[in-house]
């Protein structure tokens, strides 16, 4: 379900901001453009969250 969620959001807020950006620029809003990269943008997040570790965080005040 988080793999649904995170696509879903990273959906949306990739689509508004391509909306925002070529309406700023004067250029014709694209929806493919926008999907593209929200697929890019979750396996990039998908990738980062595997690469960083979850192991608790030891005190090394000695």
């Amino acid at each position: 379900m988080r793999y649904f969620w995170t696509f879903f959001w990273a959906f949306l807020l990739i689509e508004m901001t391509t909306y925002v950006v070529s309406s700023m620029n004067g250029v014709k809003f694209h929806f493919e453009t926008g999907a593209i990269i929200a697929v890019g943008v979750t396996i990039l997040i998908f990738v980062l969250s595997a690469l960083i570790p979850n192991d608790p965080v030891e005190d090394y005040d000695h």
